[in-house]
């Protein structure tokens, strides 16, 4: 009984503890590099709580987090961090840019291969994923496709589609991760960010990308992703404040098909990557080292 109330009284003693440091606060800022210049679409947040949301394209970004320090990830700087106390405005954080490593050039002969391929389509004719916004937005939400490479490969063009998409100033990013460990840690192999706006269409539309200098992949297994990063703030936050009943649902969506292939998805930005079954039909092609 005594040992009971000791645990009791204990509870008692850390709840305005343990209740303190379950709430949320608001921070909100600008990210910019050592020049003083806007960082574009950057992750922010606290990755082991799967708290995460993407910066605007002028670097600007709010999050609501308990007490705990802050994340900020971008490919081309190095990862940024601020102790959160308390509700903060205009906090300047400042990136340092990363050195980028020289380009490495592999002799010997070379082939043409296919890195990644499509599955089979969902139920023969194309299942349909719907990236839409419910309670918030659609940015921070990624998915992708698992490849393999047993011999050096150098990246040459990413492919994929996209069935309809009703998001005005949609903008999307595809990243390669290295897959390290046991316990699946990604690692970024970029050194420049891809970005890719896609066009409102109701009709399909097909992207071919060429990376920004040179993408040598090491023997390993990798993520290609796509994610979305920006849209138009002003059309999201009009369709988030009308009420559901009265909302257009063919408006603020973007689809893609989908295939069965080994995959990965995270809900939110710096949030975890958990397996999934399928994936959007992602297509990588380049030269295979021999």
């Amino acid at each position: 009984m005594r040992i009971r109330l000791l645990f009791l009284l204990l509870f008692l003693l850390l709840l305005p503890t343990l209740l303190h440091a379950q709430e949320s606060v608001l921070i909100s800022g600008r990210i910019v590099n050592e020049q003083g210049e806007a960082v574009e679409y950057v992750q922010v947040g606290v990755p082991k709580l799967g708290i995460g949301t993407i910066s605007s394209l002028d670097g600007r970004f709010e999050i609501q987090v308990p007490t705990d320090t802050l994340e900020f990830h971008h490919v081309s700087y190095e990862t940024g961090y601020y102790p959160v106390s308390g509700s903060e405005e205009d906090v300047l954080i400042v990136l340092k840019e990363l050195e980028l490593q020289p380009a490495v050039f592999i002799g010997g002969d070379t082939k043409e291969k296919y890195l990644l391929r499509p599955g089979t389509k969902v139920f023969g004719h194309g299942g349909v994923l719907v990236f839409e916004p419910k309670t918030g937005s659609t940015k921070g939400v990624e998915i992708g496709s698992v490849a393999k490479t047993k011999k050096p490969f150098l990246v040459q063009d990413i492919q994929f589609g996209i069935w309809q998409n009703s998001i005005p100033d949609c903008v999307v990013s595809v990243n390669i991760y290295r897959i390290e460990g046991k316990e699946e840690d990604f690692v970024n192999v970029l050194q420049k960010p891809i970005y890719v706006n896609v066009a409102e269409s109701e009709k399909s539309q097909e992207f071919h990308i060429q990376p920004e200098g040179t993408v040598l992949l090491e023997p390993g297994q990798y993520f290609i992703s796509f994610q979305i990063v920006d849209c138009n703030e002003k059309a999201l936050e009009s369709y988030l404040q009308t009420p559901e009943s009265e909302r257009d649902w063919s408006q603020m969506r973007l689809s893609t098909l989908l295939y069965f292939k080994s995959s990965y998805v995270r809900k939110a930005a710096l949030g975890k990557m958990e397996h999934y079954p399928v994936n959007i039909g992602m297509v990588v092609k380049g030269l295979e080292y021999q």
